[in-house]
C-alpha cells in the first residue's frame, strides 16, 4: 500500500534527500518549504504522515504542529531538529508529536520511526473505516430479500467474492449496486484493504483522468502538488467504478490498459506504476447498445463483463418490499429516536401495489418520510407520501391485471414509468429537481429518463 508523507523544511536539499530516502519504501513524498505551504498541501491531499523541521521562518515547527493537531487531530507528526535538546523533544511530544528525530539523522533510524508512525496511521484509518461502515443506514449486511430473483444475486456474490475477477453490476438506478459491491469486498479476500468508490458521472470530464490515475505537480494549471489517483488509493483492495457507462471514450482506453496490464501512468509523469486492484463496475445503461452506438468501447465492455451480476428492479421482487421497509423503519427510526413495530396491512398493501421506479433508494426515502410523520409505533397508510396513491390511481390501466399480459413488456413498462414521471412533474409544477426527489431518484437519472421517454418540460431547473 502506498502512503503519502509530507516533508516540511526550508532547506530544499534536505527535502530532496528525504524524498529520495523515503521514496524507496513505496512512499509518495510531498514537500513544503514552510508551515503555511504545508497547510495548503494538507487541505488538498490525503497525507498519512508529516515530518516537519523544528525551526523555520514564518510559521515554525511548534506552530505548525499546533495547527495540525487542531485541524487534523489523528494525523501523526514527526519533528526534526538540529537543536536536539531534551527540552525541545519533551515539548514536542507534550504538544502531540508522534516522535522526533535529531539532525543529522541516521537513515535506518528514520526508516524505523517513519514505519512506526505509518503503522499507527493505518490502525487509525482502519478504525475510522469500520466505524463508517457500521454507521451507514444501508449496511452491506442489510442485503435483505428472499425472492427468487434476489436469491440469484446472493448466490452470485457468494460465488465470486473470493476471486479477483472483474465484475459488472447492471440494473436500474437505486437497485443497490454499490451495496452489492461493498458486500463482495467485505466478504472477499481483500476485506482488510481499501474499498474506493468513484462515481464516473459526478466528476468533470477534464478532471477525471487526474482523479483516476493521479498527477504530478505542475502537470496542468492548478496542479500545485503531486496527487495520488483512485487506482493507487485502492491498491491491494477494490475499486468501484459506478456509472461506468458515462465515462468519456478518450479515458476508456486508459482504463482498459490499467485493467489489462495492471499499470497506470499519472498525468505529467511518464513513469508507469504497478497496481493490484480488483475492479467492480456498475451501470444503469445498456452497454451493448452503447457499444453499437460507438459510445462505449467494445473491448472495454468485454474486459469488464467477466462476471456479470444483473440486479432486479424492486417491482420484480415485490415479496421483498415488506422486509426491506421494516428494516429501514427500524434503522431510520432508531436514528430519529423512535421505535417502530411495523406497518399496518393497508400500508404494506399500498407499497406492494406501487411500481417503485426509483427502486430501493425510493423505498428508503418513502420510509424515512413515514418515520418522520408517524405518531404511533405502527406506520399507517396515511403516513405514506401521497404520490404513491396518485401514481397508482393514474396508472392503474397500465398495470397488469389477472388474466391480462402485455404484448410488449418493454413498451408497457415505459408507459408506467412515463406516467409516474408526468405525475411527479405535475406535483412539482415542472421543477425537475423536486420531481426527481419525489420519486426517489437522482436528478441525472431523471434527466436521462426524460430524454429516453421523449418527455419535454417547459420549466427546467438544474
Amino acid at each position: 500500500m502506498t502512503h503519502n508523507v509530507l516533508v516540511v523544511d526550508d532547506e530544499p536539499k534536505l527535502c530532496d534527500l528525504l524524498a529520495s530516502a523515503l521514496g524507496q519504501n513505496s512512499i509518495q513524498v510531498f514537500t513544503a518549504g514552510n508551515g503555511l505551504h504545508a497547510l495548503k498541501v494538507l487541505e488538498c491531499e490525503d497525507i498519512d504522515l508529516v515530518i516537519s523541521d523544528w525551526r523555520m521562518p514564518g510559521m515554525d515547527g511548534p506552530q505548525l504542529l499546533a495547527e495540525i493537531k487542531s485541524r487534523f487531530p489523528q494525523l501523526p507528526v514527526i519533528v526534526m531538529t538540529a537543536y536536539s535538546t531534551v527540552k525541545n523533544a519533551v515539548q514536542s511530544m507534550r504538544n502531540g508529536a508522534f516522535d522526533y528525530i535529531a539532525k543529522p539523522f541516521d537513515i535506518d533510524e528514520l526508516d524505523i520511526t517513519v514505519s512506526k508512525a505509518l503503522q499507527f496511521r493505518d490502525i487509525l484509518k482502519d478504525n475510522q473505516r469500520m466505524r463508517a461502515e457500521l454507521d451507514e443506514h444501508q449496511q452491506i449486511d442489510s442485503l435483505i430479500g428472499d425472492s427468487p430473483s434476489f436469491r440469484r444475486v446472493l448466490h452470485a456474490i457468494d460465488s465470486v467474492r473470493e476471486s479477483n475477477a472483474t465484475i459488472l453490476l447492471t440494473g436500474e438506478s437505486g437497485t443497490g449496486k454499490e451495496m452489492v459491491a461493498r458486500a463482495i469486498h467485505k466478504h472477499g479476500n481483500r476485506a482488510d484493504k481499501p474499498f474506493v468508490a468513484v462515481n464516473c458521472a459526478a466528476i468533470p470530464e477534464g478532471l477525471l483522468e487526474s482523479e483516476m490515475f493521479g498527477h504530478r505537480k505542475g502537470a496542468f494549471t492548478g496542479a500545485v502538488a503531486d496527487r495520488v489517483g483512485r487506482f493507487m488509493q485502492a491498491d491491494k483492495g477494490t475499486l468501484f467504478l459506478d456509472e461506468i457507462g458515462e465515462m468519456p471514450l478518450a479515458l476508456q482506453a486508459k482504463i482498459l490498459r490499467a485493467l489489462q496490464e495492471r499499470v497506470i501512468e499519472p498525468v505529467g509523469d511518464p513513469r508507469e506504476r504497478k497496481v493490484d486492484v480488483r475492479v467492480i463496475a456498475a451501470t444503469n445503461k445498456n452497454l451493448l447498445d452503447a457499444v453499437a452506438n460507438k459510445e462505449f468501447r467494445e473491448d472495454l465492455y468485454y474486459r469488464l463483463n467477466v462476471f456479470p451480476i444483473p440486479l432486479p428492479a424492486l417491482r420484480e421482487r415485490v415479496e421483498d418490499i415488506a422486509p426491506l421497509a421494516r428494516h429501514f423503519a427500524h434503522t431510520l427510526g432508531a436514528t430519529a429516536g423512535k421505535r417502530f413495530t411495523g406497518f399496518s396491512a393497508e400500508a404494506l398493501q399500498a407499497m406492494a401495489h406501487y411500481s417503485w421506479p426509483g427502486n430501493i433508494r425510493e423505498l428508503q426515502n418513502c420510509v424515512e418520510r413515514a418515520t418522520i410523520v408517524a405518531s404511533g409505533a405502527v406506520i399507517e397508510e396515511e403516513d405514506l407520501p401521497a404520490y404513491l396513491f396518485a401514481s397508482n390511481a393514474g396508472t392503474s390501466g397500465a398495470l397488469v391485471t389477472e388474466g391480462s399480459v402485455p404484448a410488449d413488456l418493454e413498451a408497457a413498462l415505459a408507459e408506467v414509468e412515463k406516467a409516474y414521471i408526468l405525475a411527479a412533474l405535475a406535483q412539482s409544477n415542472g421543477v425537475q429537481a423536486a420531481a426527481a426527489q419525489l420519486i426517489g431518484i437522482s436528478e441525472r437519472s431523471f434527466w436521462y429518463r426524460l430524454k429516453k421517454l421523449g418527455i419535454h418540460v417547459d420549466k427546467i431547473v438544474r
